[in-house]
């Protein structure tokens, strides 16, 4: 169990993304069963939980940081199929194409340019992947930028990093007409097994400028 707990450590102390995409490549064939089992993940499950307020069933949805498909698993279960995914590590993208449910897997990185059109997707959707050594806050830009206006982006966040100053980037990009906040959940706890004093909240952007009755 010990073993287990340690190798999340591990990876948040990845030192750049090579080093980072190598040990999710390590950790891909047990990342499943650790999250469920030892650390009770619900973050993928409480994000979708918000998509039927904002986002219509027959979305273009990109799930950014795809991971072995756990959030795609709570999507297909609420009706959502057309589904895309991106990670930055190729084993991952293998587990996650086992479970066929993405029309598209590709291996790409948050924070760096990514390779689709402007107005691809009507809905993003990243859980766990902004965080300590993983995705930065510079990488919303390109995801304002590849989704439509008017569709969404919901991401799960740790609460102290909001606080830390994720928040004021956030806000910058809002007072910029890149975004404006429509939706966000209450304060919960994504590992109630594994590190119960951790906190999460989930935020939704609908991305263009706020108009009066969107939310």
């Amino acid at each position: 169990m010990q073993q287990r707990r340690d190798r999340v450590q591990w990876v948040y102390a990845a030192k750049n993304n090579r080093e980072l995409e190598e040990r999710y490549d390590e950790w891909a064939d047990e990342y499943d069963r650790d999250l469920r089992e030892e650390f009770d993940w619900i973050a993928p499950r409480a994000t979708v939980g918000l998509f039927g307020k904002y986002v219509a069933q027959d979305a273009k949805i990109l799930d950014a940081g795809v991971g072995t498909g756990l959030v795609g698993e709570c999507l297909i279960g609420a009706g959502y199929h057309d589904l895309h995914g991106i990670d930055l590590s190729m084993r991952m993208l293998d587990m996650a194409r086992r479970k066929a449910m993405y029309r598209e897997l590709r291996q790409m990185t948050l924070g760096e340019a990514l390779d689709f059109a402007d107005d691809t997707f009507d809905a993003v959707v990243s859980v766990g992947v902004f965080t300590t050594g993983h995705a930065p806050a510079h990488a919303f830009h390109e995801l304002i930028r590849i989704t439509r206006n008017g569709g969404h982006i919901l991401f799960s966040l740790k609460t102290e990093l909001h606080e830390e100053g994720f928040g004021q980037y956030l806000d910058d990009l809002e007072t910029a007409g890149e975004w404006s906040l429509v939706g966000r959940s209450e304060r919960y706890r994504p590992m109630p097994k594994g590190e119960p004093e951790v906190e999460h909240q989930v935020w939704v952007y609908r991305v263009g400028e706020y108009q009066m009755g969107d939310v």
